[in-house]
């Protein structure tokens, strides 16, 4: 395989660039697991970027020989040049930069097929600030198979390093509509017969007493302001997510994960009573 000596390497200046989200088609992957994960989704590979020393183990070296088998082009790279590309302090030592899949609404309509899931269920997160609860979301909403993932405008990017992390792969593999807006999303729920419902501390409704077997758009707003008045009148339905000894609020990936397997619950004993 090519090794890469140069700091100024045109393909390592590429990796930097993709690592600050400065190439808006292409994703910045580190890690085994991810390199994994991107084997297993299918998405496109256009770099790779390997430590000298990387493969000595098993399982690096099966990444490699799957690597190879699908003819991609291997650079190895010296150990302190890779570091000047890695994202995370103690790199496993592989990188992968990747064809970032297309997230606009006409992609996301045309794979939309909420039969086609277990949770009939399209997250929408209004202006997420948190990469990593970005990811840990995503990576609930595949856990649950649920329908679809939205993302509005002013939020965190689905693609950044620590979004792609916390994600473990899922941002690959879902359907993801990002940069939307507010009212649209509304709009498309309606048009969609999906029950607009969020999350809110003066709600009367407990999660659990909601009925989850109806299709719904489930929305989440800021980690800092949640979501305004206006918006809040604009929804159909509210829930809260009762808690003890004071505690105030929870953080969002832990109130969306609460929120999604009680609804996945709820629709598998639907399936059972329905056998």
């Amino acid at each position: 395989m090519p090794k890469i000596t140069s700091r100024e390497n045109a393909k390592l200046k590429l990796a930097r660039k993709a690592r600050e989200g400065r190439e808006k088609d292409s994703i910045f992957v580190e890690g085994l697991r991810l390199a994994e994960e991107v084997l297993r989704s299918g998405i496109t590979v256009k770099e790779i970027f390997l430590t000298e020393d990387f493969g000595d183990n098993e399982r690096a070296a099966r990444l490699v020989e799957a690597l190879e088998s699908r003819n991609h082009s291997i650079n190895e790279v010296a150990g302190k040049l890779f570091a000047s590309i890695a994202d995370t302090k103690t790199s496993q030592g592989v990188i992968l930069i990747c064809e970032k899949p297309a997230t606009d609404r006409r992609r996301f309509e045309a794979r939309f097929v909420a039969a086609d899931h277990r949770l009939p269920v399209v997250i929408f997160l209004n202006e997420i600030n948190n990469p990593s609860n970005l990811g840990a979301i995503l990576r609930t909403a595949e856990a649950v198979d649920a329908a679809g993932v939205v993302i509005s405008k002013n939020s965190a990017d689905v693609f950044s390093p620590k979004s792609v992390r916390a994600s473990m792969g899922a941002a690959f593999r879902l359907n993801i509509w990002t940069n939307a807006d507010f009212e649209t999303v509304l709009n498309w729920a309606g048009e969609k017969k999906f029950v607009s419902t969020a999350a809110d501390v003066n709600a009367e409704k407990s999660y659990s007493e909601i009925d989850w077997r109806r299709s719904r758009l489930l929305i989440f707003g800021s980690e800092a302001h949640g979501l305004t008045p206006e918006e809040f009148g604009e929804i159909e339905e509210t829930l809260i997510i009762p808690m003890e000894n004071g505690v105030e609020s929870l953080n969002l990936a832990v109130s969306c994960g609460i929120v999604l397997f009680e609804a996945k619950r709820q629709m598998e004993k639907r399936r059972e009573s329905s056998r």
